[in-house]
């Protein structure tokens, strides 16, 4: 009960996000925090938050300042975190090699290197995808 009503509970205008939607449209959504990405020296860190035994591998927008991405592959011996940095390699058009996993191995929420991507890259690669 306490956590439904947490969960309801308004967020300040500013604390805004952009969304995905299920048509495909940008909307602006309220969020606990902006999308977690910065640049650092030959690339970027990026925050995500991994959903495995998905449908289908998606990036579904942005959930609590993370990169929210759908993985069908299930959360065992590192399978999702495999098939995480392969969608990611795919979808950003980056070898395989450049995408390291820094923090969050058994975790939902993970924190990745992407090297030869600037944040702004991934921000228009995440407006494009939406």
């Amino acid at each position: 009960m306490i956590s439904s009503l947490l969960s309801k509970r308004a967020l300040p205008a500013s604390e805004s996000a952009l969304r995905c939607s299920e048509n495909g449209n940008m909307r602006e959504e309220r969020m606990s925090e902006a999308l977690a990405i910065r640049d650092v020296e030959d690339g970027c860190i990026v925050a995500v938050r991994v959903h495995p035994r998905a449908k289908r591998n998606a990036i579904g927008g942005l959930y609590a300042g993370a990169l929210k991405v759908s993985i069908k592959a299930p959360a065992l011996d590192g399978r999702a975190n495999d098939a995480l940095i392969e969608f990611l390699s795919r979808w950003l058009n980056v070898p395989i090699m450049r995408i390291s996993l820094i923090a969050g191995a058994t975790s939902r929420r993970k924190t990745l290197r992407i090297a030869g991507k600037s944040a702004a890259e991934i921000e228009a690669a995440l407006v494009e995808v939406c």
